[in-house]
């Protein structure tokens, strides 16, 4: 757990949370942003059965909802020499392709953060995977959000979008019978085969965080020692 370690040295001196985050209500998620970073800090959703096919946008938005000062500077691409990040779903367009009104709230950029190219698709993606096959069976409480850190080194996008890096994210997804929380590095060690390593107690998470997460005190201890499987056959459209 030397990374968990790491991440809680990091937090000693750097809150995680503004004192006021906006709480922004979309079409079927939540994200609570923080307008000094300019980001989001928090998101939550239900995951219902899947029951739409709306293709997902290629642009991504501004929300002109919100005063421009709270958000990125930039919709574009998130570049630097060397370094491979994409502009990386908090909530997934996959999981609101029920509605075009919905699947394109979420691309705005409120709803974005850099993220390691192969944490975004290889870990947190298997994450996006194992709700979008859960889902189908039963609805799905999903909460997450952002570890900053004070690693200024890989603050690359600072000058083009005014947002920091984060150093990793997490993530709880709850059943009526279940829980599961990650806390995974925002790098590219973060491939899907290695899921399993970023496992953590839900009590992990609301020490991390301050966050209160909805479940009893025997699901907050406990850390489960492998990731719920993705079901053969799973639609994951």
């Amino acid at each position: 757990m030397k990374f968990l370690s790491a991440i809680s040295l990091l937090l000693l001196s750097s809150p995680v949370f503004a004192e006021d985050p906006i709480q922004l209500n979309y079409d079927g998620f939540t994200i609570w942003l923080d307008c000094e970073k300019r980001a989001a800090v928090k998101f939550e959703y239900i995951a219902h059965k899947d029951g739409g096919s709306q293709k997902r946008r290629p642009k991504f938005y501004l929300d002109a909802n919100i005063p421009k000062s709270c958000q990125q500077r930039s919709t574009r691409s998130y570049r630097t020499p060397g370094k491979r990040y994409d502009r990386g779903h908090l909530a997934p367009a996959n999981h609101f392709d029920h509605s075009a009104n919905a699947i394109k709230e979420t691309n705005y950029m409120t709803n974005i953060l850099p993220q390691a190219a192969i944490m975004n698709r290889g870990a947190w993606v298997r994450t996006e995977t194992i709700t979008e096959c859960r889902r189908d069976s039963e609805d799905l409480t999903v909460i997450g959000g952002v570890i900053w850190g004070q690693n200024k080194k890989d603050d690359y996008f600072l000058e083009t979008h005014g947002v920091k890096t984060p150093s990793a994210f997490w993530k709880v997804i709850i059943t009526e019978e279940e829980a599961i929380a990650w806390l995974i590095p925002n790098s590219k060690a973060a491939s899907w085969k290695r899921l399993d390593q970023y496992l953590v107690s839900i009590d992990t998470i609301e020490t991390l965080t301050g966050e209160t997460i909805p479940v009893s005190q025997k699901h907050k201890l406990n850390r489960l020692s492998s990731s719920w499987t993705i079901s053969e056959g799973c639609n994951r459209g």
